[in-house]
């Protein structure tokens, strides 16, 4: 007799039972196995975030960050003491003379860059510092005789002793900058309240014209091209103020559009009416709306001193009232006029360009080209009109100093960008620049005049030093977000720039470069080595470099910085990460080989 369990229906039925329990002890298994899966993939990725394991050995520590060999970088010879990469004189005869455009950049190819310090001049020490610096200078340190020679009757500068002094004077200012500036506020009301901050001017000379406005609270950008005035720029800079090497030839200045409250030509000898205006139609781009032109020298005021500009009355009349038709096509008006200086307003809203038709010159500029590209970007004669989705107007955006802790329109341009953001980056760089203080004490004191953030967002570095007696070129990457219209927005200068070349400026022409974060955004396209090399090239000797840098670059940086003869130390950032580090570096003084022999 069977059995009351092996009955075949009882059989059949615990059957069904283990098949189910089989099944679903199988899928817990694997479900398990697939959660295991996935914490140990986000553990991985969690650590390849960070750059390092949750517990370093020194060994690992190692691994994780970029080691190179030790290098030690050859002195140039003597005669490279004022070399300037791009602005080679011994290159000029590559290019043509088309409107001067051998004096644009042209920057050397790879195979020919050079892996050597840039030294000193003989005798050189440490500059005179600001505000004395304004007006006086080591002779040793840019020791050119031709410009002193040349212009001395005008009053650019004079040679006494082991100095330079600068009095003051221009071509149109025989009687000193100050008293120019004067008469200058009276045309323009707002140069004293506060509306206009940001100022170019072109065809610099020796920068007293910006020196000046200094005091008044306005920032200037000096621009001279290196030429046979031999060394305008590093002139302006030895005295503390503002400049780079530029000229208004072929290609856009590297501004971006609807930048500067102001731009200024004293007799600086561009030929505004030549080649159909083109020129002028640069001024237009870069000034905001509302912004003034100020010319002074021929043909204004032709009348009374046409006899000293070997022409005729006639001619002088003829180039003024060229000027003027040519300005109004522009919707610039004249906006005041007295003695030696003419002023010119850009249309402060679209209402002028509206009137523009087909048939009117200068054309409109067609959607094909963004107004603020500006790297390498061909001038081109048409007339840039401002954009209306947000605010640029000169008055519409607040007085300095109020304007600069203002959230412009601007910023939602950038990539990302809103006022929060805005004001988030702000109070960073607060707290940033306090740390920094801790760690080079001389930030903020008169050791410290001419600084570059190397790649700046908003300019908060800038920003938060703003009380310090110093001044910031602000440099946003060509390749980077454009974000270079809201540092001017907020009163702060700056350019474009692609570190993968040399700077436009001569050797020793900084105190402080700081940069955040460079060769993280850029290794993959600028060779680390020389992105420092160029950096030893314009920092002054005992100058400073700050250098906030994921810790993976970081000991590469140093290795390379000793091979520059540079010191560094490293340290904690502000809040202590482990990824992010912080080198503070000193470039030693030394003087060449060849000049002590």
């Amino acid at each position: 007799m069977k059995k009351k369990d092996s009955k075949p229906g009882a059989y059949h039925d615990k059957r069904c039972r283990v098949v189910p329990m089989t099944l679903m002890v199988i899928a817990l298994c694997g479900f398990s196995f697939y959660l295991g899966g996935i914490y140990y993939s986000e553990k991985n990725r969690i650590v390849k975030k960070d750059a390092r394991p949750a517990v370093q050995s020194s060994k690992e520590t190692a691994v994780a960050s970029l080691q190179i060999k030790a290098v030690e970088f050859p002195e140039c010879s003597t005669d490279y003491q004022d070399f300037t990469p791009c602005t080679d004189p011994k290159r000029w005869r590559k290019y043509g003379n088309y409107r001067l455009s051998f004096m644009e950049r042209h920057c050397p190819p790879m195979n020919e860059r050079k892996e050597c310090l840039v030294p000193p001049p003989d005798g050189y020490k440490p500059p005179i510092r600001w505000p004395k610096s304004k007006d006086q200078c080591w002779y040793r340190n840019v020791p050119y005789d031709w410009i002193n020679n040349q212009k001395a009757n005008q009053h650019w500068l004079r040679k006494e002793g082991d100095r330079f002094f600068f009095p003051g004077g221009g071509t149109m200012f025989p009687n000193g900058v100050s008293v120019y500036v004067d008469l200058m506020q009276n045309l323009i009301p707002g140069m004293k309240d506060g509306t206009v901050r940001t100022a170019i001017d072109t065809g610099c000379g020796v920068a007293s014209w910006g020196g000046d406005l200094l005091d008044r609270g306005i920032l200037t950008v000096s621009l001279a091209p290196r030429d046979n005035h031999e060394a305008q720029v590093q002139f302006a800079l030895e005295r503390g103020i503002p400049a780079i090497l530029g000229i208004i030839s072929t290609q856009r200045l590297p501004f971006p559009s609807n930048s500067f409250d102001m731009a200024h030509c004293s007799r600086c000898l561009i030929p505004w009416t030549e080649f159909d205006g083109i020129y002028l139609l640069e001024i237009h781009r870069i000034l905001r709306p509302g912004g003034f032109w100020v010319l002074s020298g021929p043909p204004v005021n032709y009348e009374n001193r046409w006899r000293g500009w070997n022409t005729t009355v006639e001619e002088q009349k003829a180039d003024f009232d060229k000027l003027k038709k040519l300005l109004t096509s522009m919707c610039f008006k004249l906006y005041n006029k007295k003695d030696d200086i003419a002023v010119w307003q850009k249309s402060a809203d679209n209402s002028c360009y509206d009137q523009l038709t087909a048939s009117s010159y200068p054309a409109k500029c067609d959607d094909s080209m963004d107004p603020d590209s500006a790297w390498y970007t061909p001038l081109r004669t048409c007339l840039t009109i401002p954009s209306q989705t947000y605010k640029l107007g000169l008055t519409s955006a607040p007085k300095w100093p109020d304007r600069l802790r203002v959230p412009p329109e601007r910023t939602s341009t950038v990539p990302g960008g809103n006022s929060g953001g805005f004001k988030h980056d702000d109070s960073k760089w607060k707290v940033r620049i306090k740390h920094y203080k801790t760690l080079l004490p001389a930030l903020g004191s008169d050791k410290i005049r001419n600084v570059m953030d190397m790649n700046t967002l908003y300019g908060g570095f800038a920003a938060a030093l703003i009380s310090s007696p110093l001044w910031v070129m602000n440099v946003v990457s060509s390749y980077g977000p454009n974000s270079l219209g809201v540092v001017y927005d907020r009163g702060l200068i700056g350019m474009y720039h692609d570190w993968c070349e040399p700077f436009s400026t001569y050797p020793r022409t900084y105190d402080l470069l700081h940069l955040d974060g460079l060769f993280t955004a850029e290794s993959h396209r600028c060779e680390m080595k020389y992105v420092l090399l160029e950096m030893d090239r314009i920092l002054r000797p005992d100058g400073y470099a700050i250098i906030h840098e994921s810790s993976y670059f970081l000991d590469a940086i140093a290795t390379i910085a000793k091979g520059m003869r540079w010191n560094c130390n490293k340290h904690s950032t502000e809040y202590n990460l482990d990824k992010e580090k912080v080198l503070i570096c000193q470039k030693k003084l030394w003087y060449a080989k060849q000049s002590q022999q």
